[in-house]
């Protein structure tokens, strides 16, 4: 009778090591010291002095929400900040808290002076919501035990914490939520591409990746001035070097970049096939963003949400009351013959 081969449970499988090699390399990655988070000046001076004034006055900081575009360093701050106060920080996200029943227990489980940090706070179920407020203001857990006539609230005293929140869209965020974060609600920018390189050039140093600095300047103007697409984008280039046996240059950047389809100024396969879409089509607009969506076979919300930020924030694109128009620099990008109209604008 054969015998199958018993599987190990504790060996990995390769998705697993895989995934967890890219977990560890952004752990190593993420700044441990302020003078180690490169960007974001206003928000570090601001959190740095209410810190310091918290700990002059013995007491806990206060509330804090971060929001921006993704990968532009949020929970990397809120890491920060446990350091900084020595704090241990639980964290979870709005859609890992789907009953009240789950935040009471998180709640419950905190240490006097620990963090909570909720990523994702706009997801948040609404009745979960409204347990928040009192545990923000009051340090108090409302819990409505039984139905009907025989329904009874008990208050349950909780130890004094700090939230700290980040989210993508912050205008998901209710107000009476967002007024709740009285240590403030800081936007986070995008990052200018010296900053991004000298991002590029701490990360190739922990990697211990041998970078020249035009390719490090390469990487650097391909990154869409986030933080997380420039460490991707190294760590991408690396394993593309180590592969084809090639010095890491702007050369073999190049490469690398061009086979993951983004081009010289950081756009993908998906951004030159919107514009393309646009401008081929439609004569470069204006047209309605069901209609694009449509034509591109992407939902709408992935064409705003994803696609049209970047493509703004380079001037390659304009939404105006009837659409979406192409803009003069979009046309000279893809190589394609500026229209009449579009002749004498600056764009």
């Amino acid at each position: 009778m054969s015998r199958k081969t018993a599987k190990n449970p504790n060996k990995p499988t390769p998705e697993k090591t895989a995934n967890n090699d890219d977990s560890f390399l952004d752990q190593t990655l993420r700044p441990t010291r302020w003078d180690e988070y490169i960007g974001q000046k206003h928000i570090k001076d601001n959190v740095k002095i209410l810190l310091r004034a918290a700990e002059g006055r013995g007491h806990i900081p206060e509330h804090i929400l971060f929001y921006g575009p993704p990968g532009l360093g949020k929970t990397t701050l809120a890491h920060l900040i446990a350091k900084e106060t020595g704090k241990q920080m639980k964290i979870t996200s709005g859609p890992a808290i789907e009953k009240v029943g789950d935040l009471a227990s998180i709640l419950t489980n905190l240490s006097p002076g620990d963090i909570l940090f909720i990523d994702e706070i706009h997801r948040l179920n609404k009745m979960v919501e409204e347990i928040l407020y009192p545990a923000m203001e009051s340090s108090v857990l409302d819990i409505i035990i039984g139905k009907g006539p025989s329904a009874r609230t008990i208050q349950l005293d909780l130890p004094p914490f700090t939230l700290i929140a980040a989210t993508t869209r912050v205008a998901l965020v209710s107000s009476p939520l967002r007024s709740r974060f009285s240590g403030g609600v800081f936007r986070l920018e995008f990052y200018s591409n010296e900053e991004i390189a000298k991002i590029i050039e701490r990360s190739s140093k922990l990697l211990k990746i041998e970078l020249e600095k035009e390719a490090l300047e390469e990487i650097a103007k391909r990154s869409r001035f986030t933080p997380r697409t420039a460490n991707y984008f190294l760590k991408r280039c690396r394993d593309f070097a180590q592969v084809s046996k090639k010095k890491l240059d702007k050369k073999t950047v190049q490469e690398a970049l061009n086979m993951l389809a983004v081009d010289e100024i950081g756009l993908n396969s998906s951004d030159r096939k919107f514009l393309e879409i646009l401008i081929e089509k439609f004569g470069g607009g204006p047209v309605g963003l069901k209609t694009i969506g449509a034509a591109m076979s992407e939902e709408e919300a992935t064409v705003e949400e994803v696609i049209e930020p970047y493509l703004i924030q380079l001037g390659l694109l304009e939404r105006s009351p009837r659409g979406r128009i192409a803009t003069r620099k979009a046309y000279e990008h893809l190589g394609f013959e500026v229209p009449g109209k579009l002749q004498n604008r600056l764009l």
